[in-house]
């Protein structure tokens, strides 16, 4: 099944005409919108319009950062064997994949964009620089977090380590950032390769047994 371009034209220029802030109205208020202006600043990018597909750019945390700085997204859910070709040609503005597989529509892949996305808007999450420290942001420079411990100290014979627990904060954080190479590393060496690393993160690595091509 393909979906026809004219539920999917009607949807998206309906939703867009909309103000910002806008709420559900009496039903007749729907023919009261203003009718899409092709010239508009929307269609002229403010607001992506974003077909999820498997033939898009692949969805990663410097896509996400980039959504997050917009005020309002489009997500075109295709379903089944997708659209009709036309709705690329003539609406959409973006295409995005969340990964090399096929889902029976975009439905699932809207909803990891939207978690994604939410968790960079300011007042989202109790702790404004909680995404920052997340795999594959800025604030650890690319690389995947290291491991958490929690308490109790030590549970099933396995203790939290030491350095967690001295007090002592730069050792702590030269810790976490070398357990974090060490984890980025071993899960996802491809990673490392278009990392901006230091001098002494690349030594660090090669000790380590990495291999830089």
């Amino acid at each position: 099944m393909i979906m026809k371009p004219e539920p999917i034209f009607r949807a998206v220029e309906t939703v867009l005409a909309r103000p910002a802030g806008w709420s559900l109205p009496a039903a007749d208020a729907y023919t009261k919108l203003p009718p899409w202006d092709a010239d508009s600043a929307t269609a002229q990018g403010d607001i992506p319009i974003i077909l999820l597909t498997p033939q898009g750019r692949p969805l990663s945390q410097t896509v996400v950062a980039e959504l997050s700085q917009y005020p309002r997204l489009a997500l075109i859910c295709g379903r089944y064997e997708g659209v009709d070709e036309r709705v690329r040609t003539q609406l959409v503005t973006d295409e995005i994949s969340i990964g090399d597989y096929v889902l029976s529509g975009g439905e699932l892949a809207a909803m990891v964009i939207v978690d994604a996305v939410t968790r960079l808007i300011p007042g989202a999450l109790g702790f404004e620089l909680g995404a920052e420290q997340d795999s594959h942001s800025p604030g650890l420079g690319g690389l995947l977090e290291g491991p958490q411990y929690t308490r109790p100290y030590t549970f099933r014979g396995e203790p939290t380590p030491d350095i967690l627990l001295s007090g002592h904060h730069g050792n702590v954080a030269r810790w976490r950032h070398e357990q974090a190479l060490l984890r980025t590393l071993h899960r996802r060496p491809d990673l490392l390769t278009h990392l901006p690393l230091s001098a002494k993160d690349r030594a660090f690595l090669h000790q380590h047994g990495w291999l830089a091509e």
